[in-house]
C-alpha cells in the first residue's frame, strides 16, 4: 500500500466527516490562543476545507485573508464556505504565490506532517510575513493525544501488527512539541512558544466514530480501504470492543493538538529570540 497515496486530502466533504468537524473545534481554540488585533492581514497556509479560514474570517475581523490550498477540491470547499473578505488560490504550500512581508500573521492547521518539506513551508510563511508579525501553526498529537486514532491504530495492529508501520504517532515526527519548537526556532523565529489544546470528541454511536474510516482519504481510513473484506470486519469488530462506551451509546474520547507560534525578527531583535514553554 502507497502511504502518499492515502496521505493526500482532495475532497472537502469526506474529510469534515472524518476529521473536519474535530479541527473547527481546534481552529477555534487556536485562534482565541494567538489573540490577534483585529484589521490584520492574514495568511492560512494549507487551509484545507476552511476550518481556520473561516474561524479566522469570523472572529479576527481580518483586513485581508488569503487561504492557500494544492487541492482544487478543498479549495473549492474553502471557497463556497469561508465569507469575506476571504479569498482562496490554488498553490503549493512550498512556493506561495505571495509577496514579501505582505502578511501580518501567517497560519497553518493540520498540514505540517504532511509536506514533503515543511521546513520550506515554514521559510516560505516567515517569508510572505513582515518584520514583528507571527508565524502559528498547529498538528494533532498522533502520538499520545489522538483517542479516536490511538484505539483504531491499537485495535489494526491486534488484527495485522504489521499495521503498526502506517500509523501517524510513529510516521509523523512534528507531532510532539520538542519537534515543533525545534523547527520554529531553526526558522529563525523568535519568541518561539508551544502550547496544548485539547478539545472533546464524542460520537453518537459507533458508526458515527466507524463510518468515516471508510472514506479512504487519509492514513487511517487508507489503511481500511486496502483492507479485504474479512479483515475490514475483524477491525470493525475489534475496534468496537475497544473503545469506551456509555449505556446511551456515545463514546466520548478527547482529542490534543500542539500549537505553536513564532515572531518574524525585526532588525534590532534577530538573533535575540528566546524559546519559551
Amino acid at each position: 500500500m502507497s502511504e502518499r497515496r492515502f496521505d493526500v486530502w482532495t475532497a472537502g466533504d469526506a474529510y469534515e466527516r472524518y476529521m473536519g468537524r474535530w479541527s473547527r473545534l481546534v481552529a477555534d481554540e487556536f485562534v482565541r490562543w494567538l489573540a490577534c488585533p483585529p484589521e490584520a492581514r492574514w495568511l492560512d497556509v494549507g487551509c484545507g476545507s476552511g476550518a481556520l479560514t473561516s474561524t479566522v474570517a469570523v472572529r479576527c475581523r481580518p483586513r485581508a485573508l488569503l487561504g492557500v490550498e494544492r487541492s482544487a477540491g478543498f479549495a473549492a470547499t474553502a471557497r463556497a464556505s469561508a465569507p469575506p473578505p476571504t479569498c482562496v488560490a490554488v498553490a503549493d504550500a512550498q512556493a506561495l504565490p505571495v509577496g514579501d512581508a505582505v502578511f501580518d500573521v501567517a497560519v497553518s492547521g493540520l498540514v505540517l506532517n504532511f509536506l514533503p518539506a515543511p521546513g520550506v513551508a515554514l521559510a516560505e510563511a516567515v517569508r510572505g510575513v513582515r518584520p514583528g508579525g507571527v508565524v502559528a501553526a498547529y498538528v494533532w498529537d498522533y502520538a499520545e493525544g489522538m483517542g479516536f486514532l490511538r484505539h483504531f491504530w491499537a485495535a489494526a495492529t491486534t488484527v495485522d501488527p504489521s499495521a503498526d508501520a502506517h500509523d501517524e504517532g510513529r510516521r509523523f515526527p512534528l507531532c510532539r512539541p520538542s519537534a515543533l519548537r525545534t523547527l520554529w526556532s531553526e526558522a529563525g523565529l523568535t519568541e518561539v512558544t508551544v502550547a496544548p489544546i485539547e478539545i472533546p470528541t464524542l460520537f453518537a454511536h459507533f458508526d458515527d466514530l466507524w463510518t468515516p474510516f471508510l472514506s479512504g482519504q487519509g492514513p487511517a481510513p487508507g489503511h481500511v480501504a486496502a483492507l479485504s473484506p474479512d479483515r475490514r470486519e475483524d477491525l470493525r469488530r475489534t475496534l468496537r470492543a475497544r473503545v469506551p462506551t456509555r449505556a446511551d451509546g456515545t463514546i466520548p474520547l478527547t482529542a490534543r493538538a500542539w500549537a505553536v507560534r513564532g515572531r518574524k525578527a525585526t532588525t534590532s531583535s534577530r538573533g535575540a529570540g528566546r524559546t519559551q514553554r
